[in-house]
């Protein structure tokens, strides 16, 4: 069930059955059919990005369309289009993000000198005192 007052839902590709909904590049198919929605309207070579409304993405490994609910407001019927594509083709929708678990961090990296070389925004940076050196 999607919740009324949700942002966005998720179409993942995979059946209510637990199959992997094919073709394997259905997410783009579908997020390309609705490349033409997007705020303010189609304009000149909108057809060659994706809808901020309808975007394809890889969650855990399994490929899903996120659809937001601005396109239901915009246009009704492609919102319907999206939503009942997962009908027809018995697909799971939530309106929650399927979320991937915590990558695990190698141990070089978990080191002072890794920290502050990785371009990680949320890792924190560890201040490194180097041995002074008298080369240029």
């Amino acid at each position: 069930m999607i919740s009324p007052t949700a942002k966005e839902i998720f179409i993942q590709g995979i059946t209510k059955d637990g199959r992997t909904f094919r073709p394997s590049d259905w997410a783009e198919r579908l997020a390309g059919v609705m490349s033409s929605f997007r705020p303010g309207g189609a304009f000149p070579g909108s057809y060659l990005s994706y809808s901020p409304w309808c975007v394809p993405t890889s969650i855990n490994g399994v490929k899903c369309v996120i659809v937001n609910r601005e396109l239901r407001n915009a246009e009704p019927m492609a919102w319907d289009f999206c939503v009942n594509f997962a009908k027809d083709n018995d697909l799971q929708v939530s309106d929650v993000s399927p979320v991937p678990p915590a990558p695990a961090t190698p141990k070089a990296a978990q080191t002072p000198v890794a920290a502050a070389v990785r371009s990680d925004p949320v890792a924190p940076v560890i201040p490194v005192d180097l041995p002074k050196t008298d080369r240029p």
